[in-house]
């Protein structure tokens, strides 16, 4: 059962977090700002940590820019009131491996939870499936259906679609994306990027669903149809 520290100033957020990773299966501890998550850090092993941006004493970004001097392993998952392509570049610098915004859905937070864990070998409970409209994707057996079709993908691309299917409706950065699918640093200018994007659009999409949109000079989106959960 993985183990998750919860950095959050606010009460309410805490026990909120707490209720549904409970709910998940997951062990939980908990801290109120980052100089004391850094203290709990130092006495037990958490398998991840969900840090939020904006504390007093210690914020999300000095924890883990803390924590990063003497542990690289520890996945971190940063909450974030704001969604600004300079809060999320800041955060995969100081070695982030995602982020949700505030205020959240509790479907999306556990999504993103089980992904990192899954990435980390800790969770491997079932075959993880995601979905976006017409498209089904079973990361585990590494299939892809879309419209009742199997679609082939390379690894890359699979990995590619995979990260923007983990952040549907959401902003994904370029940066964001060439670290975790090519393990390129944030600010390195490669064309490599587009020309994915390029072949995944000529695979996925159609005349009626083109769900991948650019963010000029920023990064992609994979936009769900309306009413799609």
């Amino acid at each position: 059962m993985a183990k998750i520290l919860i950095v959050d100033d606010e009460p309410g957020v805490r026990d909120l977090l707490q209720d549904a990773l409970e709910s998940a299966g997951y062990q939980t501890e908990m801290a109120s700002n980052g100089a004391e998550a850094l203290d709990q850090l130092r006495r037990l092993n958490a398998d991840l940590c969900i840090v939020d941006i904006n504390m007093p004493l210690m914020n999300g970004f000095e924890f883990l820019e803390k924590l990063r001097q003497y542990d690289t392993q520890t996945p971190v998952l940063m909450l974030s009131a704001r969604d600004t392509p300079d809060d999320v570049a800041r955060g995969l610098r100081y070695g982030a491996d995602d982020y949700v915004r505030k205020p959240f859905g509790i479907e999306e937070l556990l999504l993103r939870t089980s992904a990192i864990l899954r990435r980390t070998g800790i969770d491997s409970s079932g075959d993880l499936i995601l979905i976006a409209g017409p498209i089904e994707m079973n990361v585990d057996r590494h299939e892809l259906r879309v419209e009742e079709r199997e679609v082939e993908l390379s690894a890359t691309e699979f990995r590619l679609l995979e990260v923007l299917l983990e952040r549907k409706d959401r902003l994904v950065t370029r940066e964001q994306l060439l670290r975790e699918v090519w393990n390129i640093d944030f600010d390195s200018e490669t064309s490599v990027l587009d020309t994915y994007i390029s072949y995944l659009r000529k695979k996925i999409h159609s005349s009626d669903f083109a769900p991948i949109t650019t963010v000029r000079g920023v990064g992609f989106k994979l936009v769900s149809p309306v009413g799609d959960q």
